[in-house]
């Protein structure tokens, strides 16, 4: 099956936002909190691209379980060790779907008093206008996306491209 993101595609997306993200933070520390667990390799690339001090915590959060589709409930599977009170906080995302579990997230980490709350995701597909996602790398179709990160009941994620699942084709990724 043919990437749809091949590996060099993303690592110059991730460089680009990088750079970004380090001019919009200069001369602040800021705290990225990977949304496990499909942020992590998003997480690990893009961390080494941004060029302020930062911290790395993980917030774990599921509304898909072992599904293709969202079940519409938000679960907490992992809490957060470092204290965000008046801190400059990036959520690290690896795609947003409906937008359910970063809506949810988002109010939950407001309530932790952080100095700023922001958002970077890898891919997101825009259908909600009324979340903002203050860094996008791609905005991709209303497909279902496997490999950097993303998986399908807790598969593909190693793949180093992106590419598009379909149940008939996944033994052959």
């Amino acid at each position: 099956m043919n990437p749809i993101f091949p590996e060099s595609v993303i690592q110059s997306k991730v460089k680009d936002l990088g750079k970004i993200i380090s001019l919009d933070y200069e001369g602040e520390e800021l705290v990225l909190i990977g949304i496990l667990n499909g942020s992590f390799i998003f997480l690990a690339d893009l961390c080494r691209q941004i060029q302020v001090p930062h911290r790395i915590d993980f917030l774990g959060a599921s509304s898909y379980g072992e599904q293709a589709q969202s079940s519409g409930k938000v679960e907490i599977t992992k809490e957060l060790q470092t204290d965000i009170s008046g801190k400059s906080v990036l959520i690290v995302e690896d795609i947003v779907d409906t937008g359910l579990t970063l809506h949810f997230l988002k109010h939950h980490l407001e309530n932790r008093n952080p100095k700023s709350l922001k958002i970077v995701s890898l891919f997101w597909k825009k259908k909600l206008e009324t979340l903002l996602i203050d860094y996008v790398g791609f905005e991709v179709e209303n497909e279902f996306l496997v490999g950097y990160g993303l998986d399908y009941a807790g598969r593909f994620r190693h793949l180093p491209y992106v590419t598009n699942f379909s149940l008939t084709h996944r033994d052959k990724l």
